[in-house]
């Protein structure tokens, strides 16, 4: 890399696919100014042509999926079955709101008859600038963009460097679908560069999914400007598993949790935190079941674990596998990278992890998980919460109202009972603490970069 362009390298085999020329000063402004032009046409387009204009996105990415996907695995790694889902997670998401988006931003009238008529319209802010992740390359930046531009905003997209490919293609294909110029843009720039786009005053506002330092000094700049955040800033999301649960069915979610995407996923399954009852029975399953995956080459459609998608990444997560161990965790499986080319890391178990070890406290962006013991319902929740982060968590149980009950007293932005944790545009996502504020998807995330204007006509 140099500081005038970034590498898309392809994880699997350590080949440069393409370069992309960094935008310099003169060239950001310019696409800024792109940006602010196109956002003007975008907010002055009623709401329902703004719906119908997002259904054709979703469309045209039905159209390109073989080509999305392919690129999501070549930059990425990501097994070109799963990448093909998240094209269609992502169409999906603009059929969602292209049919109940107009909804959520209509009139709200208050109840204030007795002094005249007051009403609430949901109008933009502006230009939302994003920084996103490489790890779900379209799914991060549409899920973010997709509510944010349904109230009329503009996007200007800052995504990370190793997945240009993707975001030059999302927004051709967001032209493509009739979206004007701009509205959707792309800006291929230094991450530190991202700093100086904050403050401009043709940006309103800043949604940001990253690690919490990154996360921290984008928020602070924001705040400096008075302008809104959201962030999203990862997590080490607990897997419950008490001693009345399916535990077949436990066992299958947290391999598909805990491995899918080798491991990178924000709220993956992170901690298994197992009741002392079900522990053996439960650790045996689970280690059989991750014995059965199939790691390698992520075009092969059989393939369930692809490489990581950066070498320091890979590098980071066996530091903290090895200090894990160090500190008297039991390796079960794997703990090693594999020989030959490319990122690959082997599907890794720990036993014995506690909240003090690397294992334990955390965010392993890989195929490693961590299982904690629980004597009880009352000592997983506290392991549950023995963290600085609280993005989402999972609870196993055969019994619906202690679960929700149980539920309710885990730190995290969301719970999912008898369910892996999952992103959905019909609920909201979003975490507490280290894990960040604001939230996307559902009504939340039309919401939150919109203004509530009231008319109150006396």
């Amino acid at each position: 890399m140099s500081r005038d362009f970034v590498e898309s390298i392809n994880p699997a085999t350590g080949e440069v696919i393409a370069r992309h020329v960094l935008m310099d000063a003169a060239a950001l402004n310019a696409a800024i100014d792109t940006a602010h032009a196109g956002w003007i046409t975008w907010r002055d387009r009623p709401l329902p042509d703004r719906a119908a204009t997002l259904a054709a996105l979703g469309a045209a990415l039905r159209d390109r999926a073989d080509r999305f996907a392919r690129l999501i695995t070549a930059e990425m790694g990501k097994p070109i079955a799963q990448a093909r889902a998240e094209v269609e997670k992502c169409a999906g998401l603009c059929d969602w709101y292209a049919a109940n988006g107009p909804a959520l931003l209509a009139d709200e009238p208050l109840p204030v008859t007795d002094d005249g008529r007051a009403i609430v319209y949901w109008q933009p802010i502006g230009i939302v600038f994003a920084v996103m992740p490489w790890n779900f390359p379209i799914w991060q930046a549409l899920r973010a963009a997709v509510p944010i531009m349904l109230a009329g905003n503009g996007f200007v997209l800052k995504h990370a460097d190793n997945v240009q490919g993707c975001a030059t293609l999302l927004a051709e294909t967001a032209v493509a679908a009739g979206i004007p110029v701009g509205a959707f843009t792309n800006i291929a720039i230094a991450q530190e560069a991202s700093i100086g786009v904050v403050g401009d005053p043709r940006i309103a506002a800043v949604t940001v999914t990253a690690g919490p330092a990154a996360g921290a000094a984008i928020a602070a700049e924001a705040g400096r400007h008075l302008k809104k955040s959201v962030l999203e800033l990862g997590g080490v999301d607990p897997f419950i598993v008490l001693a009345d649960a399916d535990l077949d069915a436990a066992v299958a979610a947290a391999v598909t949790s805990r491995f899918a995407n080798a491991g990178q996923v924000c709220i993956a399954a992170k901690r298994l935190i197992v009741e002392a009852p079900v522990l053996a029975a439960f650790t045996e399953r689970f280690v059989a079941a991750t014995r059965r995956l199939v790691i390698g080459d992520p075009m092969d459609e059989a393939t369930f674990i692809g490489p990581l998608a950066r070498p320091r990444g890979r590098d980071e997560l066996h530091a903290h596998v090895v200090a894990s161990i160090d500190a008297g965790a039991r390796l079960l499986l794997g703990g090693e990278p594999l020989p030959g080319p490319g990122n690959f890391y082997a599907p890794t178990i720990l036993a014995d992890v506690t909240p003090t070890m690397a294992a334990g406290c955390n965010e392993l962006f890989g195929p490693v998980a961590a299982i904690m013991t629980a004597d009880d319902a009352d000592h997983a929740i506290a392991l549950a919460n023995a963290t600085e982060y609280g993005l989402s968590a999972a609870l196993w149980s055969g019994d619906a109202v202690r679960a929700d009950k149980l539920a309710r007293r885990i730190e995290a932005g969301a719970v999912f009972v008898n369910g892996i944790s999952a992103s959905d545009p019909r609920v909201p996502i979003g975490g507490i603490k280290r894990s960040g504020y604001g939230r996307e998807l559902s009504w939340f995330g039309v919401r939150e970069f919109a203004n509530a204007k009231l008319i109150w006509t006396r």
